[in-house]
């Protein structure tokens, strides 16, 4: 088969990798790609929402199945514009992908189903959300403020303080994140511990996929500002077969229902946020693909063939699909561009990744990354590179990733160092 991925960062590269191995897979593309998507697939120049130029290239190039990484294209209908033109694509509707497109739409399922969430309220008014911003605040905790649309990862803010919460109000309101924050839902701030929830979809069944620990804050102890994501690992400790098991029966499946009961049938990967709190799991957020860096460490987990799951959710064959994992741990290491989630200059040249990926049991995958002409591979983003160290657990995992992290030479790269604390109690040396 020819297949075309849609994407250019580490889950892209992550798809890539996984999807070359498959003996299905007669040619790959990927679109735009970087630099380490290269040496697995072919990249070709097309913005992700360029849509008239994918359908274009699709149609000449005779691709029979596309698989769309990001949620910009997928909430912009790039699923629809695909199959309307007789190519078999995997990722939701536009439609169904607005369970991630705006976080009120996924607060109005949550209670049209009773699923367990963080209580909140959807503001376009800032005295409004002042009075409820004073309410919530009666209990002592932060506040959560987050933009209703896709906000490229900044448009959640973790208020200490009342005056805080307003300041970032009213700033998404304004404007400063564009139209994303024109609506603004803000939330009661809930305690436990986060698990990354996935579960292949095909408007029917919810096919459960292993779970996963992320790392949010951009410093070491989680401090600093929320980030994309600066690691993860899997299995996560916390996700056992019975947590997983009433995930999916309170969160996961309802949401499907409700989907579907809205005329949005879900085919695609549901990637829910799950804080696991004293009363039990509750859903912080829905994303409509798989989740980068946890798509990372999920994938050289999986045992099977990942290409004919994929298929499987876009056909509705799911029930007939049983997935193998791998008895082994993952942990992937995120190397930022030193600023970022800030403000980071491109261009600087990243060194030692072939020493890096020498090191036994470990795989970088290329998020942030362009070649340039002289064959210099240089950074291209805020975050850049995904270390993944694999092992029989959490902690040889973890020893493999920051092992290789230790060979690449990039001076103005940084990383967090205590990726897998959760699971590993000691730092890695």
């Amino acid at each position: 088969m020819k297949l075309l991925i849609l994407g250019s960062g580490g889950r892209e590269h992550a798809l890539a990798w996984s999807l070359a191995a498959s003996p299905l897979v007669d040619r790959l593309y990927c679109a735009p790609g970087n630099a380490g998507i290269a040496k697995d697939a072919v990249c070709v120049p097309i913005d992700v929402m360029d849509f008239a130029r994918l359908i274009a290239f699709c149609k000449d190039e005779r691709i029979e199945f596309v698989v769309v990484g990001p949620e910009a294209p997928l909430c912009a209908g790039i699923a629809n514009r695909l199959e309307e033109n007789g190519i078999a694509a995997f990722g939701p509707s536009e439609a169904a992908a607005r369970i991630e497109g705006s976080k009120a739409f996924m607060k109005e399922l949550c209670a049209r189903k009773n699923i367990p969430t963080a209580a909140s309220g959807r503001f376009t008014d800032p005295a409004e959300a002042e009075t409820f911003i004073a309410r919530l605040r009666q209990g002592g905790r932060p506040i959560v403020v987050k933009a209703d649309g896709l906000a490229a990862g900044k448009g959640v803010i973790i208020a200490a303080t009342p005056a805080e919460a307003m300041a970032a109000t009213a700033g998404m309101l304004r404007g400063d994140l564009g139209s994303a924050g024109k609506v603004v839902v803000i939330e009661e701030f809930l305690e436990g511990e986060e698990l990354s929830y996935f579960a292949l979809v095909d408007g029917e069944t919810v096919l459960e996929l292993d779970g996963a620990q992320d790392h949010k804050r951009a410093f070491d102890g989680d401090q600093g500002p929320n980030t994309g994501g600066m690691g993860a690992y899997s299995p996560a400790p916390i996700a056992t077969p019975t947590l997983k098991a009433r995930i999916r029966r309170e969160i996961a499946v309802p949401l499907v229902e409700a989907l579907a009961e809205s005329g949005a049938r879900y085919k695609g990967v549901l990637f829910a946020g799950i804080m696991v709190t004293k009363d039990g799991p509750k859903l912080l957020e829905v994303n409509c693909r798989f989740g980068d860096p946890e798509c990372q460490v999920l994938l050289p987990r999986l045992k099977s063939d990942l290409l004919p799951a994929l298929m499987a959710a876009r056909d509705g064959q799911l029930k007939h699909l049983s997935l193998q994992w791998r008895a082994e741990a993952a942990l992937c290491v995120v190397m930022a561009t030193s600023g970022y989630p800030g403000s980071y200059k491109r261009g600087s040249v990243i060194r030692g990744l072939d020493a890096a990926s020498a090191v036994p049991n470990v795989t970088v995958f290329h998020a942030g990354t362009k070649a340039r002409e002289d064959g210099a591979v240089i950074a291209d983003g805020g975050r850049v590179l995904g270390i993944v160290g694999r092992g029989p657990d959490v902690k040889s995992a973890q020893t493999a990733a920051y092992a290789a992290v230790a060979k690449v030479d990039w001076p103005e790269g940084y990383c967090r160092r205590d990726i897998g604390w959760r699971a590993v109690p000691t730092l890695p040396p």
